[in-house]
């Protein structure tokens, strides 16, 4: 049987079945797997599992049985490619699984800034509306999201699901190409400039790279509609932090709600942990992807790759 083994499995969730894995081979579970300890748990394995753990050449060199990496994700950026390609060893990753859980988590995040909803929790909670003279409360008014124009950067899988639900809302939609070559004609498609002057929600689903790291600055913020809504769900580091602090107690900016940092864990010393009105900001720690269904179907699809690889292994030994 294959020797499998999987680096990072707390990342997968506590509820996360893995037995399956097992009917494919000899599997090891590591909960968490530091960078010094890598080497000597891949060293005898056929088959690794990751979702974050960095697979490169000095940890990799002396796996000598190494055939298949699956990571546990869509990014395979933890993976140094060109280097496992000189190694004959096969990559895989799982892309589509996540959409409908960070679909949901857009407008779940959207919606508690929009609507004030941590606001009228403790409203009631504290007992203030036990002593109200009305059956209602009224203080922090709220829009509804028909007529807004929500502007999308990145119109992948994830961003256009985005784009469906907020026509179907009845938003204006338009959107950024960050590579440039994305021609959708379903909706607007605009410069940068233009999307921050236009949006009233800006969502971020765009992927980490040259051309997105920093994208969204303290000057760009500045273009926004001071009534505007910022959220990322792409990639931290596309959205500048100490600017986006600096933007959100200038007031330049309604609110944000980011699901994705640059640095995750968040740095304690994180500027955005200090703002001087926290209620304008809502941070998730990267959960929008999920949810128990996504999490079953991940899986599953690694469970599918690893088949198909020893399927076909099994075919090449054979002719």
């Amino acid at each position: 049987m294959a020797k499998i083994c999987i680096l990072d499995a707390k990342t997968l969730g506590n509820d996360a079945d893995l037995s399956g894995l097992s009917k494919l081979g000899e599997v090891t579970v590591y909960d968490i797997t530091k960078p010094d300890e890598v080497a000597d748990r891949i060293r005898e394995q056929e088959i690794v599992i990751t979702n974050k753990v960095v697979l490169n050449e000095s940890n990799m060199k002396d796996a000598s049985n190494l055939k298949l990496i699956c990571v546990a994700a869509t990014g395979t950026n933890n993976i140094d490619l060109e280097y496992a390609k000189t190694r004959s060893i096969a990559v895989s990753n799982v892309a589509g699984y996540s959409t409908s859980s960070v679909l949901q988590h857009t407008f779940a995040m959207l919606f508690y800034l929009m609507e004030d909803l941590r606001y009228y929790d403790e409203y009631v909670k504290s007992m203030s509306y036990s002593k109200s003279d009305i059956f209602t409360h009224l203080d922090k008014p709220f829009e509804e999201l028909g007529g807004k124009t929500w502007g999308i950067i990145g119109l992948g899988a994830i961003g256009s699901s985005v784009a469906s639900l907020a026509k179907t809302f009845g938003c204006r939609v338009v959107y950024y190409s960050t590579t440039g070559k994305n021609n959708n004609l379903q909706y607007e498609r605009v410069e940068l400039d233009e999307l921050l002057k236009q949006s009233d929600i800006v969502s971020i689903h765009a992927p980490l790279n040259d051309k997105t790291r920093n994208l969204i600055d303290y000057k760009r913020l500045q273009t926004m509609k001071k009534s505007a809504i910022l959220l990322n769900l792409g990639r931290g580091g596309i959205v500048n932090e100490l600017d986006l602090a600096k933007a959100l107690d200038d007031d330049w900016i309604r609110g944000a709600a980011l699901d994705v940092l640059e640095i995750e864990p968040v740095n304690p010393d994180n500027p955005l942990l200090n703002l001087k009105n926290p209620d304008k900001l809502l941070i998730t720690p990267h959960i929008a992807w999920a949810s128990v269904q996504a999490r079953k179907r991940l899986i599953n699809e690694l469970e599918l790759n690893i088949k198909a690889f020893l399927n076909n292994e099994y075919r090449n030994r054979v002719n």
